[in-house]
């Protein structure tokens, strides 16, 4: 199994798959050209894939335009990215907050790649909020500093050189991403959590409307195209999220994501399990090529 703690990993975002991409990978199959992710995020799992050999390419994409010109300047400028980031670290010393504050405003009005990357290392719970104007929110986690800039250095180097002529970054509807997609590449698909029924996520200036994604899916799947989906979840017996329609033919897989770091801080014992959805085509291409149906992943399958 691929050892995460080797795989680059310099943008922090909450709900980010890097610990769970070695098992999501196991239901990857051989010889896949392109992985898309139109719901790119942290780019976690695409960079595993890479760095573990599972795909030639990938196609990052997100709603969120700022974070796709990131990821480009990370691709395409390490060194510089990495020193203005450096360069900001040292800069915040002994006058955090109120530094935090001034990088957010010149954020807002500059949209600036680096401001971004210092935001979000120093953001509460790595977790990206916008108002409703559009403007970067969140406040600062007080208690640390963020990403130590020797270590952001390596993480940053490390990403570079694997997405360097081999990835492609953009910032469209995620429809339109699908739409590229053939049988053989293999999409994959965390979205934002469930804005249904027009609510907006305070994350993106889009929400994702539950009818149009599912029907997104069901069109991938009429054409073939492998695809996995990270939708809902559970801890204990709290679930969040709507489940996908039975009508799409899914194979559901339950994933432990190990203990709710909430339900600790409350005194209860609760673990946290991620649900996967593995499209027809994709477990046909398992089934084809190496039987793995019941064995990847030591994860048992199982249709609704």
């Amino acid at each position: 199994m691929l050892n995460k703690t080797n795989v680059p990993h310099p943008i922090p975002y909450q709900g980010s798959k890097r610990m769970l991409a070695p098992i999501i990978l196991d239901y990857f199959p051989k010889d896949v050209s392109t992985l898309y992710e139109p719901f790119a995020g942290s780019a976690a799992v695409s960079i595993a894939a890479l760095f573990s050999d599972k795909v030639k390419r990938v196609h990052l994409n997100d709603i969120n335009k700022p974070l796709i010109n990131l990821w480009k300047m990370i691709t395409d400028n390490p060194i510089s990215i990495s020193s203005a980031y450096k360069s900001m670290w040292q800069e915040q010393i002994g006058n955090e907050r109120t530094y935090y504050d001034l990088v957010r405003d010149r954020f807002n009005a500059n949209q600036q790649e680096a401001d971004l990357l210092y935001l979000m290392a120093r953001c509460v719970k790595a977790s990206i909020r916008y108002n409703a104007c559009g403007q970067f929110n969140q406040s600062p986690d007080n208690r640390r500093k963020g990403m130590n800039p020797t270590t952001m250095t390596y993480h940053i180097h490390s990403a570079s050189r694997l997405l360097k002529g081999r990835a492609i970054f953009t910032a469209i509807d995620y429809l339109e991403i699908l739409n590229q997609a053939t049988v053989s590449d293999i999409v994959y698909m965390d979205p934002p959590y469930q804005g249904v029924c027009g609510q907006r996520d305070s994350r993106y200036s889009n929400s994702i409307a539950f009818d149009r994604f599912v029907s997104a899916l069901q069109s991938l799947s009429d054409n073939n195209i492998p695809y996995i989906v990270s939708y809902d979840g559970r801890t204990g017996d709290k679930t969040y999220g709507m489940k996908l329609p039975e009508s799409l033919r899914l194979n559901h897989i339950e994933v432990h994501a190990g203990r709710s770091s909430q339900a600790t801080l409350l005194g209860r014992n609760h673990d946290t399990y991620e649900s996967l959805y593995i499209s027809p085509a994709l477990i046909s291409r398992l089934n084809a090529h190496d039987s793995r149906l019941s064995s990847v992943g030591q994860t048992p399958l199982f249709v609704y």
